[in-house]
């Protein structure tokens, strides 16, 4: 009999994935890996520094809480060295990609004799709708589960180098990936476009996601920034945030809104999101990394969809 250990994207999921009573272990990995800057070398100590030295810049995340939620989990992770049979539990948007990239590099160098697997949930039915894995019923996890993705040595190799790319300084490496089609990751070459696309524009120095801000608060006229969150976290596509990652991008525009209660944007803030003046160099942050690359090192130009270095 094969022994199994799942890795689950989160710990919501982990709680219901424990309901299935399937068998096998079950790790969480509850890194956030999209944001800020990442090393290549996943587990490492250096790797583990900059991650936290982000998160408790930018979300005042304590070491205590890093210890405890993250740290011991990874230890756990590491400890689990007998299993020959380990699945993972991913979705189809930028947050769960990334991380999925990060367990895959990470298990090609330390698991490298187990059969992996993959239960990735994005496009489940005939609608446009994506679903996350919480979204789905028993019976169709279970399906999920019994038709599960068997990753070759190849797919294996393809994420880790994807993740090598997604680490280095240049982005415009990424932007000349061609041959997703030829590997097992549904949702893999949608989310890298998304990433690109997090770096600023031409058009007026602020990214996708950030005229995504203005052009919801202008047009929807939330009557709160509650109502604003909530708007941005239903229509957010692929990028798979929660309400603390928007809060971040809102606090960055903050001097382009006139008020949260209402939302308003200031004239400015108008201006920038007609194009008619630019941001960037108000906006720009020297130490704001998207994976190894600087943020502002870079520009997006939309109407060609490809990366410019400055």
């Amino acid at each position: 009999m094969s022994s199994q250990l799942h890795i689950t994207n989160g710990d919501s999921f982990t709680q219901k994935l424990k309901t299935l009573k399937l068998k096998g272990e079950i790790i969480t990995w509850r890194e956030m890996l999209c944001e800020g800057k990442t090393e290549t070398n996943v587990g490492s100590e250096s790797f583990w520094k900059t991650l936290f030295d982000f998160l408790h810049k930018n979300y005042k995340v304590s070491k205590s809480w890093f210890v405890e939620k993250t740290l011991k989990e990874y230890r756990s992770l590491c400890n689990h060295k007998q299993q020959d049979q380990i699945i993972l539990w991913f979705e189809y948007d930028l947050f769960c990609q990334i991380n999925m990239l990060a367990v895959l590099s990470w298990l090609k160098k330390h698991r490298r004799y187990a059969e992996i697997y993959l239960v990735c949930t994005g496009d489940e039915d005939e609608t446009n709708r994506l679903y996350r894995l919480n979204d789905l019923s028993d019976e169709q996890l279970l399906n999920s589960y019994e038709n599960k993705i068997k990753l070759s040595q190849n797919d294996i190799e393809y994420a880790d180098y994807v993740w090598q790319l997604y680490c280095s300084d240049n982005p415009i490496r990424l932007e000349n990936l061609i041959d997703f089609d030829n590997y097992q990751f549904d949702y893999l070459s949608d989310a890298i476009k998304v990433h690109l696309r997090r770096f600023p524009t031409i058009k007026n120095g602020l990214n996708e996601l950030e005229n995504r801000v203005l052009e919801f608060s202008l047009q929807q006229k939330p009557k709160s920034k509650k109502e604003l969150l909530s708007s941005l976290t239903q229509n957010q596509g692929f990028y798979g945030f929660g309400d603390t990652q928007y809060e971040r991008v809102i606090s960055n525009l903050r001097p382009l809104f006139s008020s949260f209660n209402p939302v308003r944007l200031t004239r400015k803030g108008k201006e920038i999101l007609e194009g008619q003046t630019n941001y960037y160099s108000q906006i720009r942050d020297n130490e704001d990394y998207l994976g190894g690359a600087l943020k502002y090192n870079f520009l997006y130009n939309t109407e060609s969809g490809r990366i410019l270095k400055l």
